[in-house]
């Protein structure tokens, strides 16, 4: 297992980071015994982070992490998440410290290493969505990160830099988070790039891992198999698009692109997803959701095999842009 520098936080985490999500869904959905062995196969491997949040599951993801991390070696690096209910916005500071409480209660903590803002960013507050104003300004959420941070509940905070991409950068650029979760993968590398060539579709997340690197917030890549259409041809129902532009067919679609160009000498396809997110060096860590334990033997060999050649990531390029060989739109 390689490691990387977490932002500007001190902490070396490994490049792998074990996603507790609905998506993937091995902590909520396997039998107890799969649960322990996979994680613990994971730890002996050196992942040495967890994510989590209250939502996966409707909370069950945080409560098999409650006793499982009692029967591990070790303790792992975790982080875990509040989301704000939009129609009571006039009690952020509540909101927030209600929900890291229940969280560390049942994880079985004391503390998080980083807790994270989960809402997506918008011009104008939606059922899930909250504008800038509501982390930046006063009583905000970045407010009341920053108080459960200096109480000890939480060693660092972040955000899920999901939404509206300017938004998103300015929150970044605001300095006041150590960490953000970046929507980033094979399909869609806007929020590495200064731009996208004017063929390729997808929402515009550019220049938000620069903003990230210029503060030294540490960048989560997420999503990096688009919720498994990039790992497999074998859908599992829970597909679920988080980006604008696109739809789980256009994913489909474009998928088959990228993987006719690059073949079969980089790995599986979800391990050639994986290797291109590695090789990325302002990624911090690369959080990847797992549904069976076979599938994170997969994750660590290909992570093994090391970021893609600079030959494949030309490959790559070409495909954004010739528009995936096909109308942008379709």
């Amino acid at each position: 297992m390689r490691y990387r520098r977490f932002g500007r936080t001190g902490i070396e985490c490994s490049e792998l980071v074990f996603g507790g999500g609905w998506v993937g869904g091995l902590l909520i959905d396997q039998d107890d015994d799969t649960k322990l062995r996979t994680l613990r196969r994971a730890l002996a491997a050196g992942i040495n982070w967890i994510d989590t949040a209250p939502s996966y599951g409707q909370t069950r993801s945080e409560q098999a992490l409650g006793w499982l991390l009692k029967e591990v070696d070790g303790t792992p690096h975790l982080s875990t998440k509040v989301r704000l209910d939009t129609a009571r916005l006039g009690d952020i500071a509540g909101q927030v410290e209600r929900s890291i409480h229940e969280s560390l209660r049942r994880l079985g903590r004391d503390s998080v290493d980083v807790l994270l803002l989960h809402n997506a960013i918008a011009p104008a507050v939606t059922d899930d969505a909250v504008a800038v104003e509501h982390v930046l300004g006063a009583g905000g959420a970045a407010d009341a990160l920053e108080r459960m941070r200096a109480q000890g509940l939480a060693r660092h905070i972040g955000f899920t830099a999901l939404g509206d991409a300017a938004g998103c950068r300015r929150i970044v650029a605001s300095g006041r988070f150590d960490a953000a979760q970046v929507y980033y993968n094979v399909l869609n590398p806007s929020a590495a790039r200064g731009a996208m060539p004017a063929r390729w579709g997808g929402q515009d997340f550019s220049g938000l891992i620069a903003a990230c690197k210029a503060q030294g917030t540490a960048v989560m890549a997420i999503r990096v198999f688009a919720a498994g259409v990039l790992a497999t041809d074998l859908r599992h129902g829970r597909e679920v698009v988080v980006t604008g532009a696109s739809d789980v067919p256009t994913e489909e679609r474009r998928a088959r692109t990228v993987f006719a160009a690059l073949g079969d000498v980089y790995g599986t396809r979800a391990q050639a997803a994986l290797r291109f997110v590695l090789a990325d060096p302002d990624v911090s860590c690369a959080v990847f959701g797992l549904a069976q334990p076979e599938h994170l033997e997969e994750a660590l060999a290909g992570a093994a095999l090391g970021p893609l050649p600079q030959a494949a990531l030309d490959a790559v390029a070409r495909v954004h842009a010739e528009g995936f060989g096909l109308d942008a739109t379709k």
